[in-house]
């Protein structure tokens, strides 16, 4: 079975990117708000901000774990399968179902949770589609 690490490599990173758009610049105020830090002094965000090191570090090493684990999932399937269909499986079947129970018991407020299940499922559909795009044209 051959594994394309540069490819996992290439998807791990630009993956990152995306997350860091799609939590910046497109849905970063609105999840600020969902978690109450619009609500704490700048100081303190910006505090925060600087501790983030380890969590991105963290989110890093499981992307690549999840890059790694959906190309071994791909070498599986026969290659005229569909590569993007196969990401959306995997995302409706593994993650929307994990993400879901993670905001309802995860202590979300309620009136929050159909907005931050959809960012989140939202961004890891992006996500996983970009990984599909990269292993698929990187083979």
């Amino acid at each position: 079975m051959y594994i394309n690490y540069l490819a996992i490599l290439v998807a791990t990173v630009l993956q990152f990117f995306c997350g860091f758009v799609w939590y910046g610049p497109l849905f970063g105020k609105l999840w600020g708000k969902m978690h109450g830090f619009d609500k704490l002094p700048k100081e303190v965000q910006e505090k925060m901000m600087k501790g983030m090191a380890p969590f991105y570090i963290l989110q890093l090493l499981v992307t690549v774990i999840t890059t790694f684990v959906f190309a071994l999932l791909l070498n599986g399937f026969p290659q005229e399968w569909n590569t993007f269909g196969l990401a959306g499986f995997f995302w409706f079947g593994f993650v929307v179902p994990t993400q879901v129970s993670a905001v309802i018991f995860g202590g979300t407020q309620p009136q929050w949770m159909l907005q931050k299940i959809a960012v989140m499922a939202g961004g890891s559909l992006l996500c996983l589609e970009v990984a599909a795009a990269v292993l698929h044209f990187m083979k």
